[in-house]
């Protein structure tokens, strides 16, 4: 996994986050839902990476 793939991945991790706390603080379900949605992308791609990763060694 690229230094720039870790970074992409964990930015969108984060404003998955935000956007899920905001959601919650504001009431909206659907920011809560579209915030784990992100989260849930970027957990995927980590893992995709790692395999990747796994294989190269």
């Amino acid at each position: 996994m690229s230094a720039g793939d870790k970074i992409q991945n964990a930015a969108q991790d984060a404003a998955g986050k935000a956007k899920e706390a905001f959601g919650k603080a504001t009431g909206d379900d659907s920011k809560v839902a579209e915030g784990k949605a992100d989260q849930a992308s970027a957990d995927v791609k980590k893992a995709g990476e790692n395999v990747k990763d796994a294989f190269k060694h």
